[in-house]
């Protein structure tokens, strides 16, 4: 075969290779009990060779999944090495440092044979809704308090599923249906992308995967190295600041541009926390990875090769490489802000990319309680309604309204947490003048307003930022709006940890928004005019902030 000709084979079977895994995490996210999965999304799916090496990853996914499990996949060899490894076999682990950087992600591998033969591997995580313990939330001084640990563990021997380990995870969550579905639905997933991997190198005659692996890691590594090499090369510093839980959070990173690759030093951030807001590296390596890569190389495909050249290292024991046994549950709430800070140092190099800070952090509303007339408790309700905040404006586009970036997950629909526990809605609609202004305003946060329909109380696990330390504009553009939680008629509350919401109370929430870009004073008047039309800017704020006299 010519080499031409190689070439075209090759992509073929790539583009093939991304549509087993897309079907691998469309099963999972089809089947799901839980709603964070199966309606929002937050879940990831990956094939990898004997190298340890991902070779494609399904579209639908998150990145701080997907990127840990670039090196979960590692851990699990290390555990269970190849040769040990027979059909039928599937591991499991939600180890934070091993796997995707709290417990409440369950990650599976399946090996993959074919001819008798061992040629791949495939992961999958989901984020499970209820663990026991003190389950999501920022409270837990240790991360024994946060829920069931799950070891490096042999989920199937050979076909035989683990029965004990079964029933131990029921018996250790306040949703052991969910939590039993949820198990079947990753076994699922894994085994439906081990039979098309089958089926596809059948197709193309494949007695193994090495040579495509190969081609997809080097040609994929390559692409990403040449557009490194057309930035400067030297390093660039950033730092920023949001709230934190017992003390503000500082985050400093320095940014070394070389011809072989681009690493991230995040000495001088501060120390880990006391509470459940620390991440473990390999969550912290995702963030970064993921936040050079929209800048650098957005186009790549991302596998084991492109995000070879991104590196990252921080300090032991700060809150970006905290350290077992340290609280780990709200590890998003910090690890998705690192974007925004490695836009700090790309800002300096390349200003036409980047955009302004924006909420970056999910506002996912971690709700528990019981159901009126339970006394014995016997009839608990846990829910979790992912909920976002204004993106940053873009260099030449407005910021994204209500939009989970950079962790890429759905919104939960209003009408499937309402038929899954007593709650009810009484607004949820877009919150004026929340995106900062400029040139390019940033997108907007939410306004939410919740109550127990049953007429009693219930708790939030509160894990939210940026609502003292804003999402910082750029070139001249003003800061989004600051968050804020609180009780109808009353007064705020924290932002971290568990809160009552008393009966007949509404729980309050306003998402923050983005930061702008630029002069506001530069914006066009008919995009000021279109936004006071459609109620996302008030006449007054139009004013204010635009020089310009609009009516509703």
């Amino acid at each position: 075969m010519t080499d031409a000709l190689s070439k075209i084979r090759n992509q073929i079977m790539w583009n093939r290779l991304i549509a087993v895994v897309e079907e691998q995490g469309q099963t999972l996210m089809r089947t799901a009990f839980s709603p964070i999965v199966r309606e929002c999304g937050d879940l990831s799916a990956c094939v990898f060779d004997l190298k340890g090496r991902m070779m494609a990853q399904a579209v639908t996914g998150t990145p701080g999944h997907v990127n840990s499990m670039n090196n979960a996949v590692g851990h699990f060899m290390r555990h269970f090495p190849l040769q040990t490894m027979r059909e039928g076999d599937i591991y499991m682990t939600n180890d934070p440092w091993m796997g995707t950087g709290h417990l409440n992600d369950w990650v599976l591998m399946t090996p993959c044979f074919h001819k008798g033969k061992l040629v791949a591997t495939f992961l999958c995580t989901a984020h499970i809704t209820d663990i026991g313990g003190l389950s999501s939330g920022a409270d837990g001084t240790d991360v024994f308090m946060e829920g069931l640990s799950i070891p490096m563990t042999k989920l199937a021997d050979q076909g035989k599923i683990n029965e004990t380990l079964v029933e131990m995870i029921k018996a250790n969550t306040r949703l052991p249906t969910d939590n039993e579905g949820d198990l079947y639905s990753l076994i699922a997933c894994n085994d439906i992308g081990c039979r098309r991997l089958v089926e596809m190198m059948r197709e193309f005659s494949l007695d193994d995967l090495e040579e495509l692996a190969d081609a997809i890691c080097d040609n994929s590594q390559a692409a990403v190295l040449a557009e490194i090499r057309k930035l400067p090369q030297g390093s660039w510093r950033s730092s920023m600041t949001i709230d934190g839980f017992e003390n503000p959070v500082g985050f400093v990173a320095e940014m070394t541009v070389s011809e072989d690759g681009i690493h991230v030093d995040y000495d001088g951030t501060s120390p880990a926390s006391r509470y459940g807001i620390n991440v473990p590296f390999g969550y912290t390596l995702a963030y970064t990875g993921f936040g050079i890569s929209c800048v650098v190389s957005p186009n790549i495909p991302n596998n084991g090769g492109s995000l070879a050249p991104i590196t990252a290292s921080a300090p032991e024991g700060c809150i970006l490489n905290a350290v077992s046994p340290a609280p780990v549950s709200a590890r998003h709430v910090i690890g998705q802000m690192l974007p925004d800070v490695v836009f700090g140092c790309m800002r300096q190099i390349a200003p036409d990319r980047v955009p302004a800070e924006g909420t970056s952090s999910l506002w996912t509303l971690n709700l528990k309680g019981r159901r009126a007339g339970d006394n014995a408790g016997q009839r608990i309700f846990s829910i979790k309604q992912v909920t976002t905040g204004g993106a940053g404006a873009r260099p030449m586009k407005d910021g994204l309204s209500a939009t989970a970036y950079p962790s890429g997950v759905m919104g939960t629909p209003i009408e499937i947490t309402e038929s899954e526990a007593p709650l009810i809605f009484w607004r949820k609609e877009y919150r004026p003048d929340s995106g900062g202004p400029g040139k390019y305003r940033g997108g907007h946060g939410q306004i939410i307003e919740i109550e127990n329909r049953e007429g009693v109380g219930f708790d939030i696990n509160a894990a939210h930022d940026r609502i003292v330390h804003a999402p910082r504009g750029n070139a001249g553009g003003s800061d989004g709006a600051n968050g804020y939680l609180g009780i109808a008629e009353g007064d705020a509350i924290g932002s971290k940890g568990r809160q009552p919401i008393p009966a007949g109370g509404r729980l309050v929430v306003h998402s923050p928004g983005g930061g702008g870009i630029g002069d506001p004073t530069e914006r066009d008047p008919n995009a000021v005019a279109a936004d006071v039309r459609d109620g996302l800017v008030s006449p007054d704020a139009a004013k204010r902030d635009y020089g310009l006299n609009v009516e509703a």
